[in-house]
């Protein structure tokens, strides 16, 4: 067991990791991605070791009422179900107090050999005050003073547990400002040298906006860690008035990347002078490809799972099987739709799938801007959309706009069948993302650093209809690999000139294009559905993502 961890020589942090429906560490797409970023390391036998927090009482398991309003019930979960408690303890010191820390080991294993280890971190141990035992309960849960506590737990007492379990770490990975922290323990025991610290660090941002970066205020931070360095040195690193997650790891990363090239130049923007590359992200492709498809790309393409780039290969599978593959997944998500809800969907309409966090710049409710040309585009050709994703518990906005969905497919029941899943997690995003025909996806430009639920549309052979952001400037080839909606990012235009082209195009495509292709020129949409596979899922996959990282990053 520990032989495995002293091989590594990466250590990836990240504050959720998502590995299965059943540890209920994640909330949505960094958890996810992280994950995946787990399962392409053991392909690959990239010899790294995650780290994150055990979270036993989860993120939420929600419920919709009647009135779209979201309902948060309690996520617990087991470890000792999935995973082995080391006999390894540290100390973290948070208000003035000795905090044990242990952690649990989760192996991902590899049909090739490889094997990535994953530490859960857990304070919820005997000795330890109620206050500190509950640090590791809950994801993003809480206060200011309650994250500030679990960041110190993560980076801190992970860089220590990697230490006390014999590691022999190359270099850290920081994914997003969460962990940021660590680099504060590697600069304490390297006699505050910046440039020892910056040579062993890396750091991934996937945030574009401002307001959702980590920042505390000093007063909280003396008070929670004491001086766990000079006051005036960890300003400098982190900002002068707050401390910023985000800046202490620009400031402590010799590497730093968005996880788009548009993120890249937007996080330029937004932190000018430091070298911000680009790597975008990918999804792993065997997990998130559905099982008619795994059996077809065998059948044709033959070790495609460890090498997704023979997906380009695609055109050598013949249409028709194509369709029956996708006519397998479509049926499942139905079948799944009608025996939990009343929507009543059928298996030859149009599909179109919405999932994501439900959040403001999100924007799930941009489609019923006009419920009357949405009628009318219904009435030329039948469509059905199933709609999925969670809102924080404290993003007032995020529930409102759930309700705004919920109340317009209340009033447009009889005539466009239309539902809300409850409880989006990573059983129903896979059968959603294989089984829809059509993936929507309308974040307000420029807020989506990369997005990854189209990558995952697109191994199925779903076609992508997306604002241009994120990942999705990289992949859009009109009417090739899907359709645009709105302008070019390079395009300057007012915030009023784009919600209108954006609607336009929305309503436009939909009608004059879209629903005709797909009622009237089923070649040309397997066309599309092939082009989205040996056209995007061939490079948009962790395992392209993964060596990147280890060409520019970890070597």
């Amino acid at each position: 067991m520990f032989e495995a961890l002293r091989e590594q020589n990466v250590a990836y942090f990240s504050m959720e990791i998502g590995l299965n429906d059943d540890i209920h560490t994640y909330s949505g797409g960094l958890g996810v991605l992280a994950g995946d970023t787990v399962r392409s390391s053991a392909d690959l036998k990239i010899p790294l070791v995650a780290v994150t927090l055990v979270s036993k009482r989860g993120y939420f398991k929600q419920e919709i009422t009647d009135d779209g309003n979201q309902i948060e019930h309690s996520d617990e979960w087991e470890p000792s179900n999935f995973m082995k408690l080391l006999p390894v303890e540290v100390m973290v010191k948070i208000q003035n107090r000795d905090v044990k820390v242990k952690a649990w080991l989760y192996e991902v294993k590899s049909i090739t050999g490889g094997m990535t280890p994953v530490l859960f971190l857990d304070t919820d141990l005997e000795g330890n005050a109620q206050e500190d035992r509950e640090i590791t309960f809950f994801l993003y849960g809480g206060d200011e003073e309650y994250r500030l506590k679990q960041e110190l737990v993560l980076g801190i007492g992970g860089v220590r547990m990697l230490d006390a379990l014999g590691t022999k770490i190359r270099r850290y990975h920081l994914n997003e400002g969460h962990s940021s922290f660590l680099a504060l323990e590697l600069l304490r025991r390297h006699n505050m040298d910046v440039n020892w610290v910056r040579n062993m660090c890396i750091f991934t941002t996937h945030t574009p906006i401002e307001a959702g970066h980590d920042k505390f205020p000093y007063e909280l931070v003396e008070e929670v860690m004491g001086q766990f360095i000079p006051l005036e040195t960890l300003k400098k690193l982190g900002g002068h008035d707050r401390l910023n997650m985000t800046r202490l790891a620009l400031n402590l990363s010799e590497y730093v990347n968005g996880v788009a090239k548009r993120h890249r130049d937007s996080s330029r923007a937004m932190f000018p002078g430091y070298a911000i590359h680009a790597i975008t992200n990918g999804i792993h492709s065997y997990t998130w490809t559905c099982e008619s498809f795994r059996k077809l790309y065998d059948k044709y393409l033959l070790g495609w799972a460890n090498e997704p780039e023979l997906l380009v290969r695609v055109d050598a599978i013949p249409n028709e099987e194509v369709w029956q593959a996708h006519r397998e997944a479509k049926i499942g998500l139905i079948n799944h739709v009608n025996n939990t809800t009343n929507a009543d969907m059928d298996y030859d309409t149009l599909t179109i799938g919405f999932a994501r966090r439900a959040t403001g710049y999100k924007r799930a409710n941009l489609i019923f801007s006009d419920l009357e040309k949405l009628r009318k585009i219904n009435r030329k050709g039948k469509m059905q959309i199933v709609f999925a994703g969670k809102a924080h518990p404290k993003d007032g906005t995020g529930k409102e706009m759930m309700r705004e969905v919920s109340s317009c497919i209340k009033q447009l029941r009889g005539e466009i069948q239309m539902v809300y899943m409850e409880d989006y997690g990573m059983d129903l995003a896979a059968k959603m993302i294989s089984g829809v025909d059509l993936w929507l996806n309308t974040p307000q430009s420029p807020l989506e650093a990369s997005g990854t639920s189209g990558m995952k549309a697109v191994h199925n052979g779903v076609v992508n209809f997306s604002v241009l952001d994120g990942w999705w400037v990289e992949g859009w080839i009109e009417g090739v690999t899907g359709w645009a909606i709105g302008p070019h990012p390079n395009e300057v235009v007012t915030n009023e000139e784009r919600k209108a082209r954006e609607l336009d195009d929305l309503y436009n495509k939909l009608e004059y294009v879209i629903v005709p292709l797909f009622y009237q020129r089923r070649d040309r949409w397997i066309e599309s559905m092939k082009n989205s596979i040996g056209k995007l899922a061939h490079y948009f996959n962790s395992h392209r993502m993964m060596l990147r990282y280890v060409i520019e990053a970890y070597l």
